[in-house]
């Protein structure tokens, strides 16, 4: 779908931000940006501590970009970035139990004629031009670095189990620089910012595909339900932006034709106020007036069937002994599920660390009053105070495991990022993941 250049040479863009929370998440802890000056998505971890909080306030802190731009754009960007690990860190300390949240970002920000793009984490930035798919970001994984070093192929690392294993991400600590480049867009040029949960399970040819839709509001669309058909299992989010010609005429049937900023998933959670239209304040409809043949009706005898569906019914003779069955019922069922749920927690593993060393648990990271679910399968030999800080976050949380088998991989995999942190040639290194091993 290329398109003939602009006679002025002078370029803006069309945009849009989608997100699904996906087939397997109650929550949803991503969250994007998109407005006329910057496009923004961040991917929030940490699960019972914050990571839709952590996502939250890190996008919140980059649209605070959504002005006219004084000085130079990568500055700009990169401070951002900065005020948002920042962000990060503030609340934290004010709010102790959300130690060990943190979030992907990345950010384009744009000044006119370019984007300055800023990015740390796993979440993502492509360009499509002329019907060819580009990552303009590389992922701070585990299984990258591999690649980087030629161990891995890209598609090895695409099925590799432990492909999630981030070395670099915003924790509000000091490591958080994040790689910075600049963008020259052409007219007819396509970005997609996309969490994990797109990357993940749609490959970059269906991507492809998705981007030469007809506009940009049905690739948003296609992307999430390609993501969707792949398995689903992350929360799904993208922003896609269009470079057009700047006198280029608007297309009213877009999400984004109004101009006015478009703000999705966590960050639009939890900014709403109390009494939005996610509460309902109404109260019940009022009973219905009732005659001696006990039809409820309005003053010319018609019956409201919705005031009905209210309307308060005689007791039964037998109202307790089926209440009473019933809570039997739902005892036993509990009772069966219950069982169920605990022999199924002991097929389960995870690391996590007790007395300074990296630990094998069996069962399952859950807090149940009189239940134990989970002791300790295997002690390594594995410090965590070798491990650099985003290492020690993760076994702090708690690294999942679909198996014995995979637990050991995962202490094989930190072993091997201790043993890098422990080489001098390689720990201080510009970008390297060991800031704060010991």
């Amino acid at each position: 779908m290329t398109q003939a250049p602009s006679p002025t040479g002078a370029l803006t863009y069309r945009y849009v931000a989608m997100t699904d929370v996906g087939r397997r998440r109650s929550t949803n802890e991503d969250s994007a940006f998109a407005s006329g000056r910057v496009l923004a998505l961040a991917d929030g971890m940490g699960g019972a501590v914050a990571g839709e909080l952590a996502s939250s306030e890190a996008v919140s802190v980059v649209r605070r970009l959504d002005v006219d731009l004084q000085g130079d754009a990568t500055e700009a960007v990169a401070g951002a970035v900065h005020r948002a690990n920042d962000r990060l860190a503030e609340v934290i300390e004010a709010q102790p139990a959300t130690e060990g949240m943190g979030t992907t970002l990345v950010v384009m920000l744009w000044d006119g004629r370019q984007f300055a793009l800023a990015h740390i984490g796993d979440s993502r930035a492509y360009r499509w031009r002329d019907g060819e798919l580009t990552q303009i970001t590389k992922d701070h994984t585990f299984v990258q670095s591999l690649v980087d070093e030629g161990r891995l192929t890209p598609a090895e690392a695409r099925t590799h189990p432990h492909r999630s294993l981030i070395i670099r991400v915003l924790l509000g600590s000091d490591d958080s620089d994040p790689d910075l480049s600049l963008v020259e867009p052409q007219e007819g040029d396509r970005y997609l910012l996309c969490s994990d949960g797109v990357s993940d399970y749609i490959d970059d040819g269906q991507i492809t595909e998705a981007l030469s839709a007809e506009t940009i509001d049905q690739a948003a669309l296609d992307i999430v339900q390609r993501s969707l058909a792949g398995g689903g299992g992350d929360n799904i989010t993208c922003v896609i932006a269009e470079m057009v010609a700047a006198d280029a005429p608007a297309d009213d049937t877009l999400a984004g034709a109004d101009g006015r900023p478009m703000l999705v998933g966590a960050a639009a959670e939890l900014a709403r106020p109390p009494g939005s239209d996610t509460t309902s304040t109404a109260s019940q409809p009022a009973v219905p007036a009732t005659d001696d043949d006990d039809t409820a009706g309005s003053a010319d005898g018609d019956v409201d069937p919705e005031a009905l569906r209210y309307a308060p019914q005689v007791p039964s003779r037998w109202r307790w002994l089926r209440t009473g069955i019933i809570l039997a019922l739902v005892v036993v069922v509990l009772a069966v599920a219950a069982r169920l749920a605990y022999g199924w927690s002991q097929d389960q593993y995870f690391v996590s660390e007790s007395d300074g060393r990296v630990v094998i648990f069996r069962g399952v990271q859950a807090e149940v009053p009189l239940v134990d679910l989970q002791h300790v399968y295997e002690v390594t030999t594995l410090d965590v105070s070798t491990l650099p800080t985003f290492g020690r976050q993760q076994v702090s949380t708690g690294i999942e495991a679909s198996s014995l088998a995979d637990a050991r991989r995962s202490v094989a995999n930190l072993r091997e990022i201790a043993s890098r942190c422990a080489d001098p040639s390689t720990a201080g290194s510009p970008g390297s993941e060991c800031d704060g091993a010991a």
